[in-house]
């Protein structure tokens, strides 16, 4: 149940808050291309023509990254769907509103891949959309983002050694608006193109600088006949990468003025005021009808709601200790705690909750590395009392990589088992048993390793199962949970230390590190 980037002494987890369950919103903000969580704050569902939406944001979450290209360290929903892709346009664009996980290809820049070859070659055409600079978003705006991964595999987080670029042998520009991709073997055409294709985000020929006020294209990256284009694309990455560290300078530095997507940015605050206003060289459709969307910050989810009762923001979210209790059947409550005036539409985040522990640690990192060890910390975690008493309903256990809500057809069926918690059900009796037929037992209500041969490699005689959980503070909520879990592993011998930090902080404390005392 918790959100997490690796990092931390005495074998710390990292865990950041990532589910927020209702959007309260107003109408004019539920076209497509508009902030996450759209929704109507009167009965009506017409779109409202020009005005502005204040959207309140997640409880301490400010956006801080721009550049749909980055580490670890950057990565996040909120710096991806609650900013990135109002401006930047990826290749493939996934739902569309809030019932659909899958992609929609009229919101999408390129249309359906095509394979052939056996599954070993993938043909993308794209749509011929406009940049607002009047720049074509096309083929060689594909291969300047792939020639980037390729030369910045190392930089970029949803890298992993054997996946792309690893799996493409070649790649290119066969026109003005068809990209060839010759892959090392066939993959399934649906994994490929979700997992895979989906990363891709294409870059206009502005960005391919060294310099501020270059002429476009003159870095050499989106040239995919340069003989020395990875030299180049180094020499472009390190420029954008300094450009996107600047974060005060991103609603006035022309290099993030041009947009595919149907916002673009007009006013930017690192305390989180962000300002949108519609992109007016906007292809795709429908187009934005407001006239601005606000995103306002807050430190607390009790501020937030605060806020949204007194009628400071339009597009809000109802914390769970101000719902009504509802069943895992219900989708939305059967009262309105805010009334008629507003309408209450679930709101499922890109994303799912869990916890990574730091592999690497010179303490636990080789207690983490058992499987044994991973699903005790599993079965301590009450997924269906969690949901029930602290987020009355509006949480969704998960066993796995697909959220169980929305419906999809890639849940497995694993996770229908147990009430959706999958293999590894809460039980802290069976836990136990797990650590102390592995070698463990309590030395002063601590599990301490006895047996090292039985412990696993690496874990001496002497080791604690004690280590530092970091959470992401300002959801009430999350803080509870993060207490409850604590309780039930502390019966089965997991000493956890919980330290709150805002999400910021914990995803910049991600970069991973090599084994060695350092890495704590």
């Amino acid at each position: 149940m918790f959100h997490n980037r690796q990092r931390s002494r005495r074998g710390r987890l990292i865990a950041a808050a990532a589910a927020s369950l209702l959007a309260v919103g107003i109408a004019a903000c539920s076209s497509a291309g508009t902030p996450p969580g759209s929704s109507s704050s009167s009965s009506s569902a017409a779109k409202q023509s020009g005005g502005t939406a204040t959207v309140a944001l997640p409880a301490d979450v400010q956006p801080n990254w721009i550049l749909p290209f980055g580490s670890i360290t950057t990565a996040s929903v909120y710096n991806g769907s609650w900013f990135q892709q109002l401006m930047y346009r990826p290749l493939y664009t996934f739902g569309g509103n809030n019932n659909s996980i899958a992609i929609n290809y009229a919101l999408s820049t390129a249309n359906a891949p095509v394979y052939s070859d056996g599954g070993k070659t993938v043909t993308i055409a794209m749509k011929g959309w406009k940049w607002s600079n009047g720049e074509t978003v096309d083929a060689q705006d594909v291969v300047f983002w792939l020639n980037l991964l390729e030369s910045e595999k190392s930089n970029y987080y949803g890298y992993a050694s054997g996946l792309m670029p690893d799996n493409v042998v070649s790649y290119s520009a066969t026109g003005p608006n068809t990209v060839v991709l010759h892959l090392d073997k066939a993959y399934s055409s649906l994994w490929f193109t979700y997992n895979q294709l989906a990363e891709i985000n294409p870059f206009p020929l502005s960005w391919d600088v060294t310099s501020a006020g270059a002429k476009a294209g003159s870095g050499g990256c989106a040239t995919d006949s340069a003989k020395d284009k990875w030299a180049k694309c180094v020499a472009v990455y390190n420029f954008l990468n300094a450009q996107a560290k600047q974060a005060a300078s991103y609603a006035t530095n022309p290099l993030w003025a041009v947009s595919d997507g149907a916002w673009q940015l007009s006013a930017f605050n690192t305390d989180g005021h962000v300002t949108f206003t519609p992109n007016t060289k906007y292809s795709g459709s429908p187009k934005p009808t407001l006239s601005a969307v606000k995103f306002v910050p807050y430190t607390s989810d009790s501020t937030e709601y605060t806020a949204l009762r007194t009628g400071q923001v339009d597009v809000g979210y109802i914390p769970s200790q101000d719902l009504p209790q509802k069943s895992l059947s219900q989708v939305l409550p059967s009262t309105n705690p805010l009334g008629s005036n507003y309408t209450l539409l679930p709101f499922y985040q890109d994303a799912i909750a869990y916890y990574q522990p730091n592999f690497n640690n010179p303490t636990l990192g080789a207690a983490f590395k058992q499987l044994y060890v991973r699903e005790a910390l599993q079965q301590t975690v009450d997924q269906d009392g969690i949901s029930k008493a602290i987020w009355r309903g509006y949480a969704y256990p998960t066993s796995g990589p697909i959220p169980n809500q929305p419906p999809s057809q890639w849940i497995p069926s694993i996770q229908g088992q147990n009430s959706k918690q999958g293999p590894y059900a809460f039980s802290v009796a069976t836990a136990k048993s797990l650590l102390t037929s592995h070698g463990w037992s309590e030395v002063g209500g601590v599990m301490t390793c006895q047996t090292p041969a039985k412990c696993g490699a690496g874990i001496a005689k002497g080791t604690k199962l004690a280590f530092t959980l970091d959470y992401s503070t300002g959801t009430a909520a999350f803080a509870q949970e993060a207490s409850v879990y604590k309780s039930d592993a502390s019966q089965a011998g997991i000493q956890i230390s919980l330290v709150g930090q805002s999400f910021n902080t914990i995803i910049g404390e991600s970069a991973p590190c090599k084994p060695g005392p350092k890495c704590n």
